[in-house]
């Protein structure tokens, strides 16, 4: 039920473009989406492959547990989907395309199954710029404990021509990213799952080597 959201958000900014290769942002009147304003937004790009909400329906909210108004997209998404969203969201306004990303959410204690349709839809600013998107999120499952953070399964991308309706694209399955190959074990180091070894295990200088300096970009 709630995937007849993206169909009437996605209607709706057909029916704004009259034509147009993209419509405007001040064109979007929140009654034209009544339906489906629980689960739409409106995004802004602040950066490559990346934007922030403005606007956010209730649904949102309750899938990251707080206000999102203000967040990153990038905030929905597993880390290692992060990449990948960032890719179609730079897509979407450079292009302009439209993206339909059909996701999964990452499972736990109190954090049933839950799979995920995002619609993203390229708008022009009051300057000409293509750097605001009209957007619906919708989801199809038990919530339970939040945030709940998404993997990407697939990735529909679809081109924008004036004059012509948007046909949808091909989709594009998307591989789960395999894990990170195993370092080389330490003499003495427990193996995963079995315990800690005794921190006296190994040659002082094998125990200096094991140690990795780690940054955080993001």
């Amino acid at each position: 039920m709630h995937y007849r959201s993206l169909a009437h958000v996605r209607a709706y900014w057909e029916a704004l473009r009259k034509g147009r290769q993209v419509p405007g942002r001040a064109e979007v009147d929140p009654r034209g989406i009544e339906q489906a304003l629980e689960f739409a937004f409106i995004a802004e790009r602040i950066a490559p492959g990346m934007a922030r909400f403005r606007l956010a329906g209730m649904h949102l909210n309750d899938l990251m547990g707080m206000e999102v108004r203000g967040m990153p997209l990038s905030a929905f998404f597993a880390p290692e989907a992060r990449k990948r969203i960032s890719d179609v969201i730079e897509a979407v306004f450079q292009g302009p395309e439209v993206a339909e990303v059909t996701l999964q959410a990452e499972a736990g204690i109190g954090k049933p199954p839950l799979t995920a349709r995002l619609l993203i839809l390229p708008l022009k600013s009051d300057l000409g710029d293509v750097n605001r998107a009209l957007g619906c999120l919708a989801s199809d499952g038990q919530i339970g404990r939040s945030p709940r953070r998404f993997t990407i399964t697939s990735v529909q991308m679809s081109k924008i021509t004036a004059g012509v309706p948007v046909e949808p694209g091909t989709v594009e399955p998307v591989s789960p990213v395999p894990p990170l190959p195993e370092t080389n074990r330490l003499p003495g180091l427990a193996e995963p799952g079995r315990g800690f070894a005794h921190p006296a295990a190994g040659t002082p200088e094998a125990r200096r080597a094991g140690f990795r300096i780690v940054r955080n970009d993001t």
